[in-house]
């Protein structure tokens, strides 16, 4: 890559970065390109060698912000599965590698972006509400499949829809992060996981 080329991929990972912090703290209607134009420290047409118009803003912001979560998600259950053949206890680990990762959190959890896009959702694009859904529909169906997989091998000993305890992991912790962040509590959120994590041990082992 050369100097130019890095010197415009840092440009613009530092206005995402500055614009998902704004929209965090106060919506993405209340984030304006002037703001983050005096933020990075470049000009107008500096913003707009980048982002055409802010729905291209939003689009970018909630594709890095997928793309970050899926590679947070990957590596974590890489690295549990590489400690454990049985597909169950991977995914106890791996809940409890999320667990530390958040309890390592400077502070409460910034928020969720797509929680944020969707209630100002009248804003967004088409194309920004699919990048969303497809983002989310990601998040639940590796849930799904890594339950799927350990009801194979053992069948659930509480009655409960396999489908529903995957997607709970979604709405787990956009809950966390809402009571974190209300509760100015870093560590609520991680507990969420490790008792989500203990429902998981329940529906499979019953213990």
């Amino acid at each position: 890559m050369t100097t130019a080329a890095r010197k415009a991929t840092d440009t613009r990972g530092r206005i995402l970065g500055l614009a998902e912090a704004a929209v965090l703290e106060k919506g993405f209607a209340s984030t304006s390109i002037d703001e983050l134009i005096a933020g990075a420290g470049i000009t107008k047409s500096g913003f707009f060698y980048h982002f055409k118009d802010k729905s291209e803003l939003a689009k970018a912001l909630m594709q890095r912000y997928i793309d970050d979560h899926n590679a947070i998600l990957t590596d974590i259950f890489r690295r549990a599965d590489e400690l454990n053949e049985d597909p169950l206890h991977g995914t106890l680990v791996g809940l409890k590698l999320f667990a530390e990762m958040l309890a390592d959190l400077p502070g409460t959890h910034p928020g969720c972006l797509v929680s944020s896009f969707v209630y100002q959702d009248q804003l967004m694009s088409r194309e920004v509400r699919e990048i969303t859904i497809a983002g989310v529909q990601g998040w639940q169906q590796v849930f799904r499949d890594r339950f799927r997989t350990i009801a194979e091998r053992y069948p659930p000993k509480i009655a409960v829809d396999i489908t529903e305890l995957a997607d709970m992991a979604n709405t787990l912790v956009d809950g966390g992060i809402i009571l974190s962040k209300l509760l100015k509590d870093k560590d609520v959120l991680p507990r969420q996981v490790l008792t989500y994590r203990e429902l998981v041990r329940a529906v499979f082992l019953g213990t």
